[in-house]
């Protein structure tokens, strides 16, 4: 075992061997194969590129040297290419911050029986006076981020549940498709972590309808990894064991806190509200590096025709169940 791998258990550190192809004695020679191809990708800034930092990309990507480059390559051409995004890319900015205070994520003190971290969003608690769902995306990639540091769970890995109750048709129609195809390029495309599953409960028909739009952008394997439950929990629980879920999934624990997370990020200044209103909130611009420059994104900013989304069947949520397997 080299000191790469000192945080990992004996059980983690099979299960990446067996798993994830992770090899004690070549770590080093895996890790400079990658930090070698950097070299053919001059329009990118890559901003750190120590073992420690391309390991987890190596992790999520079954140490296939080509597939961990290019991974890191969209990592840092994913922040190029949306710079406003990551100009306060910190706990304190105040859209981050009282996205992190509603639950954006939020996250259970147990690990399921696979050692995977459990994410949650509970989409109603979206308060769109106060922040956009740009900031939901930041606070959720600032929050994995932090959590990806724990070398545990880059071998183990994450588990997303997003529960949708009393999420609104109004609010449903600010899921635009290129806002749901911003959030798959971050979250899929371009960061180290690994999903084991994303869970959908009490979703309306209408979020059915939005998966259809966003499914097309995902991978097949991503597909295979999300479960539409509906209201039915006991399918949730055949896969998350209700001993570890809050009463909200049906589970055997209290209501979950929603600041949890954000007083573990915040700290002491999870307290201090200052004023933030969305229309008028301009984010400091901080230094960047000086080979970055901005690309445009051109994605289209159409939504979903709410006439189209009403002719849906209803019953289609038995059609759209993906199979259950976590392979």
């Amino acid at each position: 075992m080299t000191h790469l791998q000192a945080g990992l258990s004996p059980e983690t550190l099979e299960k990446a061997r067996l798993e994830l192809n992770e090899n004690p004695d070549t770590l080093h020679q895996d890790i400079q194969e990658v930090r070698d191809m950097v070299i053919t990708r001059p329009d990118i800034g890559f901003l750190r590129t120590d073992d420690a930092f391309i390991l987890r990309f190596l992790r999520a990507r079954k140490f296939h040297h080509f597939e961990a480059f290019r991974l890191l390559a969209q990592y840092f051409e994913y922040r190029q290419q949306n710079l406003d995004m990551f100009k306060s890319f910190k706990a304190t900015d105040p859209g981050i911050k009282q996205a992190l205070k509603d639950g954006f994520p939020g996250g259970l003190a147990n690990l399921d029986h696979y050692g995977r971290k459990i994410l949650v969003l509970f989409a109603a608690n979206w308060d769109q006076s106060r922040y956009t769902l740009v900031d939901i995306l930041r606070a959720i990639l600032l929050s994995l981020e932090a959590m990806i540091e724990d070398p545990e769970l880059q071998v183990n890995g994450f588990v997303l549940i997003i529960d949708w109750s009393n999420f609104t048709f109004k609010q449903a129609s600010k899921l635009t498709p290129s806002m749901l195809r911003l959030a798959i390029e971050g979250l899929q495309d371009s960061f180290p972590a690994r999903f084991g599953g994303i869970h959908f409960v009490n979703q309306p028909w209408y979020i059915h309808a939005l998966y259809t739009v966003i499914r097309p952008f995902l991978k097949e394997k991503t597909r295979k990894r999300i479960f539409l439950h509906g209201n039915n929990l006991n399918s949730l629980h055949q896969l998350i064991h209700p001993e570890i879920l809050p009463s909200e999934f049906g589970g055997m624990l209290p209501p979950y806190d929603m600041g949890t997370w954000a007083r573990t990020l915040l700290d002491h200044e999870y307290d201090d509200d200052s004023e933030y209103n969305v229309d008028s909130y301009t984010m400091p611009m901080k230094e960047v590096e000086k080979e970055l420059s901005p690309k445009s994104m051109k994605r289209s900013q159409s939504v979903v025709d709410p006439t189209v989304l009403k002719r849906m069947d209803k019953n289609e949520e038995e059609n759209m169940q993906p199979l259950l397997s976590l392979d």
